[in-house]
Protein backbone atom coordinates (compact mmCIF):
# COMPACT_ATOMS: atom_id res chain seq x y z
CA UNK A 1 0.00 0.00 0.00
CA UNK A 2 1.37 3.48 -0.78
CA UNK A 3 2.01 6.11 2.41
CA UNK A 4 3.66 8.73 0.07
CA UNK A 5 4.89 9.76 -2.90
CA UNK A 6 6.31 12.79 -2.94
CA UNK A 7 8.83 14.92 -5.10
CA UNK A 8 11.22 17.74 -3.39
CA UNK A 9 13.37 20.39 -5.51
CA UNK A 10 16.29 21.64 -4.04
CA UNK A 11 15.47 20.48 -0.30
CA UNK A 12 11.43 22.05 -0.79
CA UNK A 13 8.70 19.58 -0.68
CA UNK A 14 6.76 20.48 -4.28
CA UNK A 15 4.08 18.20 -3.14
CA UNK A 16 2.30 14.67 -3.94
CA UNK A 17 2.70 12.66 -7.40
CA UNK A 18 1.40 9.51 -8.31
CA UNK A 19 3.61 6.68 -8.94
CA UNK A 20 3.29 6.25 -12.70
CA UNK A 21 5.16 10.10 -13.05
CA UNK A 22 7.93 9.16 -10.92
CA UNK A 23 10.24 9.04 -13.83
CA UNK A 24 9.50 12.44 -15.20
CA UNK A 25 10.32 14.14 -12.02
CA UNK A 26 13.47 12.10 -11.44
CA UNK A 27 14.39 13.70 -14.93
CA UNK A 28 13.65 17.07 -13.84
CA UNK A 29 17.35 18.91 -12.50
CA UNK A 30 17.73 19.12 -8.57
CA UNK A 31 14.46 17.04 -7.81
CA UNK A 32 14.29 14.32 -5.00
CA UNK A 33 11.58 11.41 -4.48
CA UNK A 34 11.05 9.99 -1.32
CA UNK A 35 8.05 6.87 -1.84
CA UNK A 36 6.99 5.23 1.20
CA UNK A 37 4.88 1.95 1.07
CA UNK A 38 3.51 -0.21 3.84
CA UNK A 39 4.04 -3.99 3.46
CA UNK A 40 5.33 -6.15 0.17
CA UNK A 41 3.00 -5.83 -2.22
CA UNK A 42 4.58 -7.50 -5.67
CA UNK A 43 2.41 -4.87 -8.00
CA UNK A 44 4.00 -2.31 -6.93
CA UNK A 45 7.59 -3.17 -6.11
CA UNK A 46 7.68 -4.33 -9.64
CA UNK A 47 6.29 -0.54 -10.35
CA UNK A 48 8.83 1.15 -8.19
CA UNK A 49 11.56 -0.85 -10.17
CA UNK A 50 10.47 0.20 -13.22
CA UNK A 51 10.88 3.94 -12.52
CA UNK A 52 13.59 4.09 -10.64
CA UNK A 53 15.45 1.28 -11.95
CA UNK A 54 16.07 -0.92 -9.16
CA UNK A 55 18.50 -3.60 -8.85
CA UNK A 56 16.43 -6.98 -9.29
CA UNK A 57 18.85 -8.88 -6.28
CA UNK A 58 17.42 -6.01 -4.29
CA UNK A 59 13.96 -6.17 -5.40
CA UNK A 60 13.95 -9.69 -4.72
CA UNK A 61 15.76 -9.80 -1.11
CA UNK A 62 12.40 -7.39 -0.57
CA UNK A 63 10.01 -9.23 -1.87
CA UNK A 64 10.90 -11.87 -0.04
CA UNK A 65 11.90 -10.19 3.40
CA UNK A 66 13.04 -11.79 6.36
CA UNK A 67 16.82 -10.79 5.86
CA UNK A 68 19.11 -9.98 8.72
CA UNK A 69 19.95 -6.50 9.12
CA UNK A 70 22.29 -5.06 6.33
CA UNK A 71 23.20 -2.40 3.95
CA UNK A 72 24.22 -3.77 0.04
CA UNK A 73 26.03 -1.33 -2.71
CA UNK A 74 25.09 -1.52 -6.39
CA UNK A 75 27.37 1.34 -7.27
CA UNK A 76 24.79 4.39 -7.66
CA UNK A 77 22.54 2.89 -5.24
CA UNK A 78 21.88 1.52 -1.89
CA UNK A 79 19.45 -1.67 -0.54
CA UNK A 80 19.53 -1.32 3.48
CA UNK A 81 17.28 -3.83 5.66
CA UNK A 82 16.68 -2.66 8.97
CA UNK A 83 14.85 -4.67 11.92
CA UNK A 84 12.32 -2.51 13.55
CA UNK A 85 11.42 -3.94 17.80
CA UNK A 86 8.36 -3.02 18.61
CA UNK A 87 7.06 -3.88 22.12
CA UNK A 88 3.96 -6.45 22.42
CA UNK A 89 1.86 -8.71 24.92
CA UNK A 90 4.29 -11.58 23.53
CA UNK A 91 7.48 -9.94 24.02
CA UNK A 92 9.42 -8.46 21.64
CA UNK A 93 7.63 -7.85 18.08
CA UNK A 94 10.04 -8.03 14.54
CA UNK A 95 9.62 -5.64 11.69
CA UNK A 96 11.79 -4.66 9.15
CA UNK A 97 11.74 -1.66 7.20
CA UNK A 98 13.69 -1.98 3.76
CA UNK A 99 15.35 1.14 1.85
CA UNK A 100 16.32 1.23 -1.71
CA UNK A 101 18.52 4.84 -2.05
CA UNK A 102 19.45 6.42 -5.18
CA UNK A 103 21.16 9.62 -6.02
CA UNK A 104 17.89 11.32 -5.94
CA UNK A 105 15.78 8.70 -4.64
CA UNK A 106 14.64 7.04 -1.11
CA UNK A 107 11.97 4.02 -1.47
CA UNK A 108 11.07 2.74 2.40
CA UNK A 109 9.28 -0.60 2.20
CA UNK A 110 7.78 -1.12 6.03
CA UNK A 111 6.27 -4.34 7.11
CA UNK A 112 4.89 -5.62 10.04
CA UNK A 113 5.51 -2.61 12.43
CA UNK A 114 2.76 -0.45 13.66
CA UNK A 115 4.99 2.98 13.79
CA UNK A 116 6.07 4.79 11.06
CA UNK A 117 8.20 7.42 9.80
CA UNK A 118 6.00 10.44 9.04
CA UNK A 119 8.23 12.15 11.90
CA UNK A 120 11.38 11.21 10.14
CA UNK A 121 9.90 13.03 6.78
CA UNK A 122 8.52 16.09 9.00
CA UNK A 123 11.71 16.61 10.65
CA UNK A 124 13.73 16.45 7.07
CA UNK A 125 11.14 18.71 5.72
CA UNK A 126 11.87 20.71 8.53
CA UNK A 127 15.66 21.14 7.44
CA UNK A 128 15.63 22.56 3.94
CA UNK A 129 19.53 23.02 4.23
CA UNK A 130 20.00 18.90 5.30
CA UNK A 131 17.20 17.94 2.66
CA UNK A 132 18.69 19.44 0.15
CA UNK A 133 21.80 17.37 0.33
CA UNK A 134 18.94 14.13 -1.21
CA UNK A 135 18.36 10.97 -0.43
CA UNK A 136 21.88 10.37 1.76
CA UNK A 137 20.65 12.72 4.61
CA UNK A 138 17.26 11.20 4.10
CA UNK A 139 18.95 7.84 4.47
CA UNK A 140 20.65 9.08 7.49
CA UNK A 141 17.35 10.17 9.17
CA UNK A 142 15.31 7.13 8.51
CA UNK A 143 18.57 4.95 10.40
CA UNK A 144 18.76 6.85 13.32
CA UNK A 145 15.28 6.91 13.86
CA UNK A 146 15.36 2.97 13.89
CA UNK A 147 18.44 3.31 16.18
CA UNK A 148 16.98 5.19 18.46
CA UNK A 149 13.78 3.36 19.01
CA UNK A 150 16.13 0.90 20.69
CA UNK A 151 17.10 2.62 23.35
CA UNK A 152 14.14 3.00 25.51
CA UNK A 153 13.57 -1.03 24.72
CA UNK A 154 16.87 -1.55 25.92
CA UNK A 155 16.15 0.59 29.06
CA UNK A 156 13.36 -1.25 29.59
CA UNK A 157 14.98 -4.60 29.76
CA UNK A 158 17.64 -3.19 32.14
CA UNK A 159 14.91 -2.42 34.67
CA UNK A 160 13.59 -6.20 33.77
CA UNK A 161 16.87 -7.30 34.65
CA UNK A 162 17.25 -5.35 37.89
CA UNK A 163 13.76 -6.74 39.42
CA UNK A 164 14.36 -10.15 38.57
CA UNK A 165 17.68 -9.59 40.55
CA UNK A 166 16.06 -8.24 43.41
CA UNK A 167 13.65 -11.02 44.03
CA UNK A 168 16.71 -13.95 43.28
CA UNK A 169 17.84 -12.85 46.31
CA UNK A 170 14.63 -11.73 48.24
CA UNK A 171 13.54 -15.38 48.39
CA UNK A 172 11.05 -16.22 45.73
CA UNK A 173 10.86 -19.21 43.76
CA UNK A 174 13.92 -19.97 41.74
CA UNK A 175 12.06 -21.89 39.25
CA UNK A 176 10.24 -18.36 38.20
CA UNK A 177 13.21 -16.78 37.75
CA UNK A 178 15.27 -18.89 35.94
CA UNK A 179 12.37 -18.73 33.88
CA UNK A 180 12.19 -14.76 33.83
CA UNK A 181 15.84 -14.80 33.07
CA UNK A 182 15.51 -17.41 29.78
CA UNK A 183 13.18 -15.01 28.86
CA UNK A 184 14.72 -12.02 28.89
CA UNK A 185 17.42 -13.52 27.13
CA UNK A 186 15.77 -14.57 24.45
CA UNK A 187 14.90 -10.62 23.99
CA UNK A 188 18.36 -9.99 24.45
CA UNK A 189 19.22 -11.80 21.36
CA UNK A 190 16.54 -10.41 19.31
CA UNK A 191 18.58 -7.13 19.86
CA UNK A 192 21.61 -8.81 19.15
CA UNK A 193 20.40 -9.98 15.81
CA UNK A 194 19.37 -6.25 14.86
CA UNK A 195 22.06 -4.79 16.40
CA UNK A 196 25.22 -6.40 15.64
CA UNK A 197 25.09 -6.81 11.35
CA UNK A 198 23.87 -3.15 11.39
CA UNK A 199 26.73 -1.87 13.43
CA UNK A 200 29.47 -3.81 10.73
CA UNK A 201 27.54 -2.82 8.11
CA UNK A 202 27.35 1.06 9.09
CA UNK A 203 30.67 1.00 9.81
CA UNK A 204 31.44 0.51 5.32
CA UNK A 205 29.14 4.16 5.21
CA UNK A 206 31.57 6.75 6.55
CA UNK A 207 35.14 5.13 5.79
CA UNK A 208 37.69 6.01 2.91
CA UNK A 209 35.23 3.31 0.66
CA UNK A 210 31.88 5.28 1.76
CA UNK A 211 29.10 5.02 -1.30
CA UNK A 212 28.63 7.96 -3.40
CA UNK A 213 25.53 8.15 -1.75
CA UNK A 214 26.61 8.82 1.61
CA UNK A 215 29.55 10.76 0.46
CA UNK A 216 28.20 14.14 2.21
CA UNK A 217 26.67 12.36 5.31
CA UNK A 218 29.83 10.91 6.53
CA UNK A 219 30.27 12.51 9.71
CA UNK A 220 26.67 11.86 10.10
CA UNK A 221 26.68 8.02 9.68
CA UNK A 222 29.60 7.82 12.59
CA UNK A 223 27.45 9.30 14.77
CA UNK A 224 25.00 6.18 13.98
CA UNK A 225 28.06 4.13 14.38
CA UNK A 226 28.68 5.50 17.68
CA UNK A 227 25.02 4.91 18.96
CA UNK A 228 25.37 1.42 17.66
CA UNK A 229 28.58 0.83 19.36
CA UNK A 230 26.84 2.43 22.50
CA UNK A 231 24.22 -0.16 22.00
CA UNK A 232 26.15 -3.15 21.36
CA UNK A 233 27.75 -2.92 24.32
CA UNK A 234 24.90 -2.19 26.89
CA UNK A 235 23.37 -5.45 25.30
CA UNK A 236 27.05 -7.46 25.76
CA UNK A 237 27.09 -5.76 29.27
CA UNK A 238 23.43 -7.08 30.04
CA UNK A 239 23.88 -10.22 28.60
CA UNK A 240 27.05 -11.35 31.18
CA UNK A 241 24.57 -10.38 34.11
CA UNK A 242 22.11 -12.81 33.11
CA UNK A 243 24.65 -15.24 32.69
CA UNK A 244 25.84 -14.20 36.48
CA UNK A 245 22.19 -13.61 37.38
CA UNK A 246 21.34 -17.35 36.36
CA UNK A 247 24.71 -18.86 37.85
CA UNK A 248 23.67 -16.84 41.25
CA UNK A 249 20.08 -18.07 40.88
CA UNK A 250 21.48 -21.82 40.93
CA UNK A 251 23.87 -21.10 43.63
CA UNK A 252 21.03 -20.12 45.65
CA UNK A 253 19.32 -22.72 44.71
CA UNK A 254 22.24 -25.08 46.41
CA UNK A 255 22.52 -23.17 49.16
CA UNK A 256 18.85 -24.03 50.35
CA UNK A 257 19.31 -27.49 49.55
CA UNK A 258 22.37 -27.51 51.90
CA UNK A 259 20.44 -25.60 54.81
CA UNK A 260 17.60 -27.98 54.16
CA UNK A 261 20.31 -31.32 54.50
CA UNK A 262 21.95 -29.77 57.13
CA UNK A 263 18.36 -29.03 59.18
CA UNK A 264 17.54 -33.08 58.42
CA UNK A 265 20.54 -34.28 59.88
CA UNK A 266 20.39 -32.09 63.17
CA UNK A 267 17.39 -33.36 63.39
CA UNK A 268 17.95 -37.06 62.71
CA UNK A 269 20.76 -36.58 65.29
CA UNK A 270 18.32 -35.54 67.96
CA UNK A 271 16.21 -38.34 67.82
CA UNK A 272 19.13 -40.81 67.16
CA UNK A 273 20.28 -40.70 70.86
CA UNK A 274 16.39 -41.44 72.58
CA UNK A 275 16.05 -44.20 69.75
CA UNK A 276 19.81 -46.10 70.66
CA UNK A 277 18.80 -45.99 74.49
CA UNK A 278 15.36 -46.77 74.19
CA UNK A 279 16.78 -49.92 71.85
CA UNK A 280 18.91 -50.66 74.36
CA UNK A 281 15.82 -51.04 77.17
CA UNK A 282 14.04 -52.47 74.37
CA UNK A 283 15.78 -55.79 73.86
CA UNK A 284 14.18 -57.73 76.63
CA UNK A 285 17.02 -59.07 78.83
CA UNK A 286 16.52 -60.48 81.92
CA UNK A 287 19.23 -59.20 83.60
CA UNK A 288 19.66 -56.20 83.06
CA UNK A 289 21.20 -53.92 86.67
CA UNK A 290 18.53 -51.27 85.74
CA UNK A 291 15.33 -53.23 85.54
CA UNK A 292 14.88 -53.32 89.79
CA UNK A 293 16.60 -49.82 89.91
CA UNK A 294 13.28 -47.29 91.60
CA UNK A 295 15.30 -44.37 89.94
CA UNK A 296 16.30 -46.29 86.46
CA UNK A 297 13.63 -44.96 84.38
CA UNK A 298 14.13 -41.50 85.36
CA UNK A 299 17.71 -41.79 85.04
CA UNK A 300 17.51 -42.92 81.67
CA UNK A 301 15.08 -40.47 80.93
CA UNK A 302 17.52 -37.59 82.34
CA UNK A 303 20.20 -39.06 80.59
CA UNK A 304 18.84 -38.67 76.75
CA UNK A 305 17.17 -35.06 77.98
CA UNK A 306 20.77 -34.18 78.69
CA UNK A 307 22.23 -35.30 75.76
CA UNK A 308 19.47 -33.93 73.55
CA UNK A 309 20.26 -30.58 74.73
CA UNK A 310 23.68 -30.28 74.57
CA UNK A 311 23.62 -31.62 71.09
CA UNK A 312 20.66 -29.10 70.67
CA UNK A 313 23.12 -26.46 71.48
CA UNK A 314 25.76 -27.55 70.20
CA UNK A 315 24.12 -27.61 66.89
CA UNK A 316 22.08 -24.33 67.16
CA UNK A 317 25.75 -22.64 67.72
CA UNK A 318 26.79 -24.13 64.31
CA UNK A 319 24.02 -22.75 62.47
CA UNK A 320 22.55 -26.02 61.58
CA UNK A 321 19.14 -25.28 63.26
Amino acid sequence: MLINCVAYQDGKRIGEIRPDEIHRYLAMPGCFIWVALLERDPEALEQMREQFGLHPLAVEDARHGHQRPKIEDYGDSLFIVLHLLEEDDEGLRVGEVEVFAGPNYILTIRSHAEKGFQAVRARCEAEPELLKLGSGYVLYAVIDAAVDRYFPLLDALETELEGIEDRIFAGTSPRENVEALYALKQKLGVFRHAVAPLLEAVNNLYGARAPRVCSDMKEYFRDIADHLLRLNQTIESIRDTIATAIAVNLSMVSVQENETMKRLAAYGALVAVPTMIAGIYGMNFEHMPELDWEYGYWTVVGVMVAIDSYLFYRLRKAKWL
